[in-house]
């Protein structure tokens, strides 16, 4: 999503990645801005202006979605947003929210809190992803790789009465702390960059 309106606040959907279970791209469009954009949000979003010139509208980008997800799981992180900038719905029981996953979340004043999907990719995955731009279709697979390793749990829980509320959630991670090196002084005669 990019930013338009007066300081970029009100989302606007601008690229749209969708990728089948092996995580191959089904769909990879940019979508063209109706509204000027104000943010590009370049370092979070991965798009810039030239990207979404002469992009397809909307609609034609809604269409191929909607035809992409009809009678499919539908797996992501943090979906609601998604859906709602795609201005589509997709029945809830098909929907695989690794945002929602209680084992991937952390309980904070007593409310569960989603994780970022790239701390979740790192520690669960080994991946890093959202290194300087974002790539969308980097965040559907390390999604779509989340679920995939939790998959037989996730359907087991969801079985059950209570679902997804019965499983604990993770415990938050510790904050890393500030990695501070001491410098002593050095001996002048043991370094041997001292006479430059």
């Amino acid at each position: 999503m990019v930013g338009v309106g007066p300081g970029g606040e009100r989302d606007s959907l601008a690229r749209v990645s969708i990728v089948n279970a092996a995580g191959n791209v089904l769909l990879d469009s940019f979508v063209a801005q109706k509204e000027p954009v104000t943010d590009y949000r370049t370092w979070v979003s991965g798009v810039t202006a030239k990207e979404v010139q002469g992009a397809p509208e909307l609609a034609e980008v809604q269409k191929a979605a909607a035809e992409l997800l009809q009678g499919r799981t539908l797996v992501g992180h943090g979906l609601s947003k998604d859906l709602r900038v795609l201005m589509l719905s997709h029945p809830r029981k098909a929907i695989r929210d690794t945002a929602k996953f209680p084992p991937f979340m952390f309980s904070k004043g007593g409310k569960r809190r989603p994780r970022a999907l790239r701390h979740l990719a790192l520690q669960e995955l080994g991946l890093v992803i959202q290194e300087g731009e974002h790539s969308s279709v980097d965040d559907a697979r390390a999604a779509l790789y989340l679920y995939q390793k939790h998959a037989s749990a996730w359907e087991r829980a969801l079985k059950t009465p209570s679902g997804l509320k019965q499983l604990p959630t993770a415990n938050r991670p510790a904050a890393k702390k500030k990695r501070v090196e001491s410098y002593r002084l050095r001996d002048v005669q043991d370094d041997p960059m001292a006479d430059l």
